[in-house]
């Protein structure tokens, strides 16, 4: 347990389009150097064209949900040191710690993709992460295979 003192968690404000936490916090790991309109402008370009390419009823909102959860791990491997030998012990993701990761993965991919701008890239990864493909899908399934590989040191969980 770390012996610093608590994280103050920030309360962050809703976007104003979608009046969503989740799209501003989306923004703000988009965010290059302050430019918030131009981060803005990338997410919401992004979920538009999210929109247009996927038909359904759902809102772009809902859809960026799916996509968000088709991405978030479930479990993760952290190193314990015991007995002088490390071991990579599975855990289970807390949800903020699930959401911080799956837009972060998400973002990643998104850069290492080909398109021409952040926009079309951002709503490619989105797209491949609503059919359950996609690099920040892989980069889930990799995380949970392994914890599945390492379950065996699972009792060394504390």
């Amino acid at each position: 347990m770390s012996r610093r003192r608590k994280t103050i968690r920030r309360h962050v404000l809703p976007d104003p389009r979608y009046k969503s936490v989740l799209v501003t916090e989306l923004v703000g790991v988009v965010l290059k150097e302050g430019k918030k309109t131009i981060a803005e402008r990338i997410v919401y370009t992004a979920l538009d064209v999210l929109d247009k390419k996927l038909e359904g009823t759902e809102t772009p909102l809902e859809k960026f949900e799916i996509c968000l959860e088709n991405i978030k791990p479930r479990l993760e491997t952290k190193t314990r040191r015991v007995g002088g030998a490390n071991y990579q012990v599975p855990m289970e993701v807390a949800p903020e710690r699930a959401k911080a990761l799956a837009l972060r993965w998400l973002l990643d991919a998104a850069r290492k993709r080909t398109e021409p701008d952040m926009a079309t890239r951002l709503a490619a990864e989105l797209i491949s992460a609503k059919n359950n493909e996609g690099n920040a899908v892989r980069k889930k399934n990799d995380t949970h295979k392994m914890a599945e590989a390492n379950k065996a040191f699972a009792h060394f969980r504390f």
